[in-house]
């Protein structure tokens, strides 16, 4: 009898809990933030309550889609991870089928939420189902899967966009890649926690591609992460001062980390990730003072 019939249904439960990630809610914050501050900016405001609620649901059903077929994916590699090796497909409480049956439902349910949105949010959700099935794969193939996960991360800014019936613009591209830098930021930072592992078992990234200049590297797609969401906040006149003075705590927030960091102590570039939770809020908080 194998692990997965010896557990009882709570157990079982717990384990697709953990398998979404629904214990570690930093993941959907780093997508939750920049979707509300592509929501507030695309309607000049305060948008519908039925669009907001929409797209909060949006978020929490791909994210946890998202870490499910990331666990199928690395469920050859995830035991020879200390991080990751407690995890359900890891330790054989789910089988993987099941994980991509967890995941086909999740789109689903995030699907359903479509009927509630203008057509073109469907035609833009095929960007978002693609980029987040393909994702987990891709560090088998590219040091640069990182560079996937941010454009899986990002696309939930024209998906807001098109939720409240605007064309994507310049001002949505450039918070799509400011997002998209500050995404290879701090999931480089993450990567770092696992790079010896990473190194053994053969898994790229781009803490190994960055090699002894990855803090070098966060630092620039940080900084241009601000300069870019900058820009885009001029164009729509939102960045006079509040949103201004938000990017600058923002700046200090990422010097900080720096300082944190610059040993490449993984540990401290694991504390750094998490700390990003504030950099999204921060910015929203910027955005939603200037359309007040």
């Amino acid at each position: 009898m194998d692990i997965a019939q010896q557990t009882t249904w709570r157990e079982r439960l717990a384990a697709y809990y953990y398998l979404c990630r629904f214990d570690k809610p930093i993941g959907t914050e780093l997508v939750f933030w920049p979707t509300m501050w592509a929501l507030w900016v695309a309607a000049k405001g305060i948008p519908h309550l039925g669009i907001l609620l929409v797209m909060i649901l949006g978020v929490i059903f791909m994210r946890a889609a998202g870490c499910a077929i990331n666990d199928f994916a690395d469920r050859k590699v995830d035991g020879a991870v200390a991080r990751t090796k407690d995890r359900p497909l890891a330790t054989g409480v789910i089988k993987p089928i099941e994980a991509i049956w967890v995941f086909l439902m999740l789109v689903a349910a995030s699907a359903c939420l479509l009927f509630f949105l203008p057509i073109e949010s469907f035609y833009w959700s095929f960007g978002a189902l693609i980029l987040a099935f393909i994702y987990p794969f891709m560090k088998r193939y590219t040091h640069l899967p990182q560079l996937f996960l941010g454009a899986a991360f990002s696309w939930s800014i024209p998906m807001a966009y098109t939720a409240v019936g605007v064309t994507p613009d310049l001002t949505c591209w450039l918070l799509y890649f400011g997002n998209l830098a500050w995404c290879v930021a701090y999931d480089t930072q993450y990567a770092i926690t696992d790079r010896e592992y990473d190194l053994k078992i053969g898994v790229k990234s781009t803490a190994i591609l960055f090699g002894r200049y990855d803090i070098e590297i966060i630092s620039t797609l940080q900084a241009m992460s601000v300069l870019l969401i900058g820009c885009a906040l001029y164009l729509e006149n939102l960045l006079f001062p509040y949103a201004l003075i938000a990017l600058f705590v923002v700046i200090a927030d990422f010097i900080y980390q720096w300082t944190k960091t610059r040993d490449s102590d993984p540990q401290r570039c694991f504390w750094a990730f998490r700390h990003n939770r504030w950099v999204g809020l921060i910015i929203f908080v910027g955005i939603f003072i200037s359309l007040l």
